[in-house]
């Protein structure tokens, strides 16, 4: 029988779920391996060095560059705060004194005779790294982070926009195809991570901004009003969605998408999945990356107790039976399960010779398409 990999989106009502908290530079690991963390639990902390602001001291008090060094009063090293006396010119006949205060808080870094300038460099900015979910600590990575592990559901969208939160899981609407409207958020679902159907509407993006929605999850959303929303909450009337990677939008909640771009019904086994969760709480990440390095946006369940289900294939294996969902037009966002697996290479649109799959998508149609075009829909 043939087989190949590919990428997949994983759909898990159960497994192993593995994240790597690492800072952007080196900094301290305060947790040890076998600790259990919780979500806000901070588990390594840095600091990104401030900026070296020039300080034309020979200029502003009117003296010679030579003369600055004599004229302060605090040392190369010394920690200054925002107007702090820093030096005094001697004056004529000890008449006429200048003298000159700090213009920012921080540290005196250098001085220069030859400029008659000073460098303070600024306070450091805190950078500290949670640990996402709620888990244990399977490995420490010195100086740089750890690895946090846990047992729980997770579900992986096609595509999302805005960082990090937290919520309880609520179903918004009855069923995968009934989209999310403004009339289904309720001022009762702030903190929440909403489950929608096929779509959300820009009234309901908005309205969830409004009420402190954490999360929403839906099968599509329209992307003309996702960047009508953006543009309006980040007031920027240029905004577009980025090619490279999404996450760091400054939005007050989370959107994942699970199926692409227009009204596109939520996979039913998604949908199930999601409403057995309602009243957990999960970690909801729309950062995504579609290039080299690929980054899913997720929604991770951590939960407690259990044997992990045996996955249905090997992670990542395309065989016969295995679900899929065509990542390229015609088919784009339609799920399906594969049908065969030619060994032979066949000619596509573009002239050009590739391997393919026959699938059988859930409306019935029997079609071809090549496997590089498809996803696979891990379930376990």
């Amino acid at each position: 029988m043939g087989s190949a990999y590919t990428p997949g989106l994983k759909v898990s009502g159960r497994t192993k779920i593995e994240k790597t908290r690492r800072l952007p530079l080196k900094g301290s690991v305060l947790v040890k391996e076998g600790d259990a963390v919780r979500p806000d639990t901070v588990v390594a902390r840095t600091e990104l060095p401030g900026l070296l602001q020039t300080v034309k001291m020979s200029e502003l008090m009117g003296i010679e560059p030579g003369d600055v060094k004599g004229a302060l009063l605090v040392s190369v090293g010394d920690s200054i705060e925002k107007g702090t006396l820093l030096a005094m010119s001697k004056g004529l006949f000890g008449l006429f004194k200048s003298e000159f205060k700090s213009p920012a808080a921080g540290k005196l870094e250098l001085v220069s005779e030859q400029t008659g300038n000073l460098g303070i460099r600024l306070p450091p900015t805190p950078i500290e790294k949670d640990a996402y979910v709620t888990g244990r600590v399977s490995r420490v990575i010195p100086g740089e982070g750890v690895v946090v592990e846990c047992e729980g559901a997770l579900v992986q969208g096609i595509f999302g926009v805005g960082g990090e939160r937290q919520g309880i899981v609520t179903a918004a609407t009855a069923s995968s195809d009934e989209p999310l409207t403004d009339a289904h958020i309720k001022p009762e679902h702030k903190g929440t991570i909403l489950v929608g159907g096929s779509n959300v509407s820009l009234a309901a993006l908005r309205r969830a901004g409004e009420t402190g929605v954490a999360g929403i999850l839906v099968g599509g959303v329209v992307d003309r009003e996702l960047i009508d929303y953006l543009r309006g909450a980040l007031n920027d009337p240029a905004y577009d969605i980025g090619v490279a990677i999404t996450g760091q939008e400054p939005i007050p909640f989370t959107l994942v998408v699970t199926e692409g771009f227009g009204v596109i019904r939520m996979a039913e086994r998604t949908f199930n999945l999601l409403r057995s969760l309602e009243g957990k709480t999960a970690s909801i990440n729309g950062a995504t990356q579609i290039r080299a390095g690929v980054i899913r946006p997720e929604v991770v369940v951590p939960l407690d107790g259990g044997g992990m289900d045996s996955p249905e294939h090997e992670s990542g294996q395309l065989l016969v039976g295995t679900p899929i969902r065509v990542i390229r037009e015609p088919y784009f966002g339609l799920l399906g399960s594969v049908t065969d697996l030619p060994s032979e290479l066949q000619e596509v649109e573009s002239e050009t010779m590739v391997r393919v799959l026959r699938a059988k998508l859930e409306d019935g149609r029997e079609v071809t398409v090549p496997r590089a075009n498809v996803e696979i829909i891990e379930t376990a």
